[in-house]
């Protein structure tokens, strides 16, 4: 049976599992649009506006591993942009679909709608190349394999890739149907057993290692690999901020969260006291390693990237982290190694009930409100440094945008993880700067059906920014004040619980409250303006007061 263009396509993205298509309509996308609502095997997640449909698509991407966003012709696709580079950033593979006008619109160079009217009509196409890993605009002729090339590049990459559909092109038939199946990337044989060897024997050795879990981990979805090799050798594991949570914090090999020396002071010192510290797709970026202040030797280091692999001050390329972590899991041994006791968590909260609320008894009531299965989505600065030395209960997973640091990101990216997994509790931890940001996509939450928890942290300003830059009082760091518990009511969102709370005994009937799960729950919790995490604390030594690293 004859295809056409835009049918292809949708059939190809429904064989690699996704169903799910967040976005926002455009006249040059109505074909495009069309087919995903006309298809019963799709859902099309209208968002607010772009940028919220790229943050949202983001969130999907960490909970199931891949996703889909469909925006029309420059000014849609420009407004998706900044979320589609943090995706590309923090290797999330996106499939940005596009929407564009008909070729013989393009050709004959008419001066059309939501362009720059200079008849330059590929602009955006080039706009959008650095920040995705592959880019194609569809045609009859080349659709096949186009969306095959696309779809190995996001595959193997994880990162998003740019499809542009012409609305005329989008109906036509294909012109070509042969399948077009290109090979996936595989590791050298030699090179592989070389490094196997090499790291075993390393492993064997060293009486006292430590294993970092990096957040490619997660991308590249090899949980379960990472996890039997943990469970084999019996090496103890620690992890960087970006990959909190992709491993389980409650397994009895782990030691907490290594940053460098703006966190725990035991666990830093238990991993660069290591004999030999093997990391498995860390990514070494500003925030994840405490500004630059994580000290490992590289000759006791390995390094497991998802193409190479670094032993000391030697590069192993054409080696996969995938037959890397499954290799090893077929041939090591318990190590026999001790396993660090370091207590971890956020301790008891601080502060009488009827306190006002500080850091020191916010993040621990929070702490110890999550549950086993928790998505927890923690903003761009002080919201998620809070939270870093948390201890996650079974099965929870924590995610923030450590790299690209959008702010605004986590509230649509919470939507978008919560559509992923609709039977799993969603928490959403906030400051209120980044929340007017894309605060209106909280409406979505109501739309959907779904009951998660908002938590909106009322710090009167960007508190991160009041402890990065040199006069925290500057007036640029100053917000206008909104009544956030009152956005459910305004924005729709019938029959949820929403309350504003300033002192600790209504922050705990709060999240009593909140824990009953009855409905969507949504707290402003108003803290001091220059009332900072540990974490937030220890950065604000090193860059405003040390000599150190500088934002």
């Amino acid at each position: 049976m004859s295809q056409t263009v835009i049918e292809h396509l949708l059939e190809r993205l429904k064989e690699i599992g996704i169903t799910d298509i967040f976005g926002v309509p455009g006249d040059y996308a109505f074909p495009v649009n069309d087919a995903f609502c006309n298809d019963p095997d799709f859902k099309w997640i209208g968002c607010c506006n772009e940028l919220n449909a790229a943050y949202a698509a983001d969130g999907y991407a960490r909970i199931k591993g891949r996703a889909a966003l469909c925006t029309t012709y420059g000014v849609g696709e420009l407004s998706a942009i900044n979320g589609i580079a943090g995706s590309y950033a923090e290797n999330l593979p996106v499939f940005h679909i596009v929407g564009i006008p008909k070729c013989s619109v393009q050709r004959n160079g008419n001066l059309i709608h939501h362009s720059l009217g200079n008849g330059e009509f590929d602009l955006f196409h080039k706009m959008a190349q650095p920040v995705v890993c592959a880019s194609t605009i569809l045609t009859a002729e080349n659709a096949v394999a186009e969306v095959e090339r696309c779809i190995n590049a996001a595959r193997t990459k994880k990162q998003p890739v740019y499809i542009a559909v012409p609305a005329d092109e989008a109906l036509k038939e294909l012109g070509c149907t042969k399948p077009h199946i290109l090979p996936l990337p595989a590791s050298d044989k030699d090179t592989l057993e070389t490094v196997i060897q090499l790291i075993v024997e390393r492993l064997e050795k060293s009486d006292n290692s430590i294993a970092m879990v990096g957040a490619l981990i997660g991308r590249y979805e090899l949980h379960e690999p990472m996890l039997e090799f943990i469970d084999k050798s019996g090496i103890p594991f620690t992890s960087m901020f970006m990959a909190k949570g992709t491993l389980s914090e409650t397994h009895p090999n782990f030691i907490g969260v290594y940053n460098g020396r703006i966190l725990d002071e035991k666990v830093q010192q238990t991993v660069e006291s290591a004999e030999l510290v093997i990391s498995f797709g860390a990514i070494r970026s500003d925030i994840n390693t405490g500004a630059f202040t994580v000290n490992l030797d590289p000759n006791h280091e390995i390094k497991i990237h998802p193409d190479r692999v670094c032993i000391g001050h030697a590069v192993y390329h054409n080696v996969l982290m995938d037959d890397v972590l499954r290799e090893l899991c077929k041939r090591i041994k318990n190590l026999s190694l001790p396993i660090p006791k370091i207590q971890q968590g956020l301790g008891e909260p601080k502060g009488k009930p009827d306190d006002a609320i500080t850091a020191d008894s916010l993040y621990p009531r929070i702490e110890r409100f999550f549950k086993p299965n928790d998505i927890i989505m923690g903003e761009t600065g002080t919201s998620s440094m809070g939270l870093v030395n948390s201890r996650l209960p079974e099965d929870a997973v924590f995610f923030n945008q450590t790299l690209w640091g959008s702010i605004g990101w986590a509230t649509p990216a919470a939507f978008g993880a919560a559509m992923a997994a609709p039977k799993r509790r969603t928490i959403l931890i906030t400051g209120e700067g980044s929340h007017q940001m894309t605060a209106q996509e909280i409406c979505q939450f109501a739309r959907f059906k779904i009951k998660p928890v908002i938590i909106c942290v009322n710090n009167d300003g960007y508190l991160i920014e009041r402890l990065l830059c040199e006069d925290p009082y500057i007036y640029y760091n100053d917000l206008a004040q909104w009544n956030y518990s009152k956005l459910p009511e305004a924005l729709g969102m019938n029959g949820w619980f929403s309350t504003k709370v300033t002192t600790n005994r209504e922050l705990d009937e709060a999240l009593q409250k909140a824990a009953a799960g009855n409905s969507g729950c949504y707290i402003e919790v108003v803290t001091g303006m220059m009332d900072g995490p540990k974490m937030a604390r220890a950065l604000n030594e090193i860059v405003v007061k040390g000599p150190g690293w500088k934002a």
